[in-house]
């Protein structure tokens, strides 16, 4: 069994509060193990939990962490040949971050929001270089749909799960809230560009839709979270609330 890849799952625990909960399938064999963790960016020790056996599963919980707080985990596999380390030690360790839940009636129309604006920009992009007819009407509705998801709806999920409404410039530099605000910027120039009504330069208001349609996708393709808000333990230790002892621009889920 030894250099056998084990799988292994995070899920977040739904019986304890906020403790997060690390399993991975049985593998069976007489297999025991510890799962080893610490606060993330800190020289604190590793501490070690043994993994129980649960319902099929090896499973151990590493405590909650204020919202934002980073903890790097792995787990050590006892074997009848020898030890294995999850995951293996070329991949290093796992890194979870805590937040607080963020209410349905919130996160549901954030999401549904910040999904239908990227339909409609792309939708507007089409236009811009295919038929113009709806181009103006499509890059006005964008643009609110992009406000309501992004700038309204994101800074109230942003705040219910870290504590903070905004951490992108010009405050911090959370990569999230930095590329939506770019988005914005980009979109409105192109509202601006576009106007209200059928202009000479027509040419120019397709270029503008069809530049800002392609930094949506841009956007939208960096991953959710990269270079997010974390928790500053050092700060925190200072006496300095969670909510102010946020940090961001760092890399990191």
């Amino acid at each position: 069994m030894a250099g056998q890849s084990y799988e292994y799952a995070l899920i977040r625990s739904e019986v304890t509060s906020r403790d997060a909960k690390v399993a991975i399938a049985d593998p069976g064999g007489d297999v025991s193990g510890a799962l080893f963790y610490k606060r993330y960016r800190t020289a604190d020790d590793f501490t070690a939990v043994g993994l129980a056996n649960i319902d099929g599963e090896l499973v151990a919980w590493i405590p909650a962490q204020p919202a934002a707080g980073k903890v790097e985990y792995f787990l050590i596999l006892d074997t009848p040949t020898g030890r294995v380390p999850v995951p293996d030690e070329s991949s290093g360790n796992v890194v979870i971050r805590f937040k607080d839940p963020v209410p349905l009636y919130v996160l549901l129309p954030h999401i549904l929001s910040m999904f239908v604006a990227m339909l409609i920009g792309v939708r507007a992009g089409l236009a811009a270089v295919f038929s113009p007819g709806p181009m103006r009407r499509l890059v006005w509705i964008g643009l609110a749909v992009m406000t309501l998801g992004g700038l309204i709806l994101g800074p109230i999920a942003q705040k219910y799960a870290f504590g903070a409404y905004w951490t992108g410039f010009p405050f911090d530099y959370d990569l999230t809230d930095n590329k939506v605000l770019i988005m914005w910027v980009v979109w409105l120039t192109a509202c601006a560009v576009v106007g209200f009504k059928p202009r000479r330069s027509e040419g120019l208001a397709r270029l503008a839709v069809v530049l800002a349609a392609l930094v949506m996708v841009g956007v939208y393709v960096i991953p959710h979270s990269a270079r997010g808000t974390e928790l500053d333990y050092e700060l925190l230790e200072q006496g300095v609330p969670p909510s102010e002892a946020l940090k961001s621009g760092r890399q990191g889920i």
